[in-house]
């Protein structure tokens, strides 16, 4: 069973091409497609996407912003080093935030987002520990966005967008490691299900739970 962050470029709709592009890169650099400290060739990459060098260049000013690349004049760009360190910085931020929109998007979300929940709820208590990790860790991402999408906030959806992002880089660092992936997913059911049916504190209580239990994971196989 496997999931797509995205979709192909050429099938986004009305997102631009910078968008577009930022969208697959990020992703590619989350999940450590492109490998902590590798080179990136935009003149290659935009060839690879169909696209001009103009678009993945945007694309690439805006991902060293998140901090998944950095650039140094004279010798190009670089996909940054996963730092293991930052896991305690980042857990901190996640504790105080995941809760927060867990907590809204079961007050806010739509009804079609609601639908989209439950769906994604039911796709992931068929999944165990023979599915390939690092398909578990796309339901993993597409979970917490989707419950970010579902909070109702621009900024705070920006924001954790941003350190999941970080979280997810250090969590396939040692994915190999970790026992059970498929626990760690499974953890979403219940979350999902609470926000579905509307139980903000149940909601809250679970996605502060489960950040925990992330970092616990981690630091078990460091």
């Amino acid at each position: 069973m496997s999931v797509t962050l995205e979709n192909h470029l050429t099938g986004e709709g009305d997102l631009s091409l910078s968008e577009q592009a930022y969208r697959h890169l990020r992703d590619r650099l989350i999940m450590l497609d492109i490998r902590p400290g590798e080179a990136i060739n935009d003149g290659k990459l935009a060839a690879e996407l169909g696209i001009g060098r103009t678009p993945v260049r945007e694309a690439l000013k805006r991902l060293e912003s998140d901090h998944l690349v950095v650039s140094y004049p004279r010798r190009g760009t670089f996909a940054t080093i996963v730092d293991i360190t930052e896991l305690a910085d980042v857990s901190e931020l996640r504790e105080s935030l995941e809760p927060l929109a867990a907590r809204r998007a079961a007050k806010l979300a739509t009804p079609a987002l609601r639908a989209e929940i439950r769906e994604t709820a039911a796709a992931i208590s068929t999944m165990g520990d023979d599915d390939d990790p690092y398909d578990l860790m796309r339901y993993d991402i597409k979970v917490h966005r989707l419950i970010y999408k579902a909070a109702a906030n621009a900024h705070l959806e920006d924001v954790l967008i941003r350190y999941d992002n970080l979280a997810t880089r250090i969590w396939c660092m040692v994915l190999e490691k970790v026992p059970s992936v498929a626990s760690h997913i499974a953890e979403h059911v219940e979350l999902l299900e609470a926000v579905a049916d509307g139980d903000a504190e149940r909601a809250g209580k679970l996605a502060l739970e489960h950040v925990t239990s992330f970092e616990q994971a981690i630091r078990s196989v460091l």
